[in-house]
């Protein structure tokens, strides 16, 4: 057995749905090694890129392959990131490039960053998607959202 899969199951964890369960009760916060993702088991807490990647990676060491990681970009605003609303307004912008990570289970997207996260929110906000390994919410979630900001903010002659 894995030992990702010994230290969930370790934690009383038996079952896919109960890790799921387990995941989205977390709260969201940084841990302190981004690169290890047992760590949002045994520290509690992780990010919308831990959290996925950690799923990813239990699906992947038990052959679950109906599972894809997803890096998309949306279109962040007052409506689907309520928290963001003002700032956004005092930037005089009506919505700005965010990254976030999700699942898409069956071909359907799924959000498990938090129990109140819906993806139904950012839904018809999406820009773009790619399919990404657990490893790349590291350094390559980052640079692509970078990458990404620099063409949008060239494009929107804002630099």
């Amino acid at each position: 057995m894995p030992p990702l899969t010994k230290s969930i199951k370790d934690s009383g964890i038996k079952t896919w749905n109960k890790l799921i369960e387990f995941v989205k009760k977390l709260p969201y916060e940084r841990h302190t090694n981004r690169t290890d993702f047992g760590l949002v088991i045994s520290e509690k807490k992780g990010s919308c890129s831990s959290k996925h990647a950690l799923l990813k990676k239990v699906a992947d060491l038990n052959n679950i392959d109906n599972i894809k990681l997803i890096l998309g970009i949306y279109r962040m605003n007052r409506f689907n990131t309520p928290k963001i609303g003002n700032a956004l307004s005092d930037s005089a912008l009506d919505d700005m490039p965010e990254a976030h990570c999700y699942l898409k289970i069956d071909g359907k997207s799924r959000d498990f960053t938090s129990s109140q996260s819906n993806f139904k929110k950012i839904e018809n906000d999406i820009i773009t998607e790619v399919e990404i390994v657990p490893e790349q919410v590291v350094e390559f979630k980052v640079d692509y959202h970078k990458q990404y900001l620099k063409h949008w903010i060239s494009k929107h002659h804002m630099n």
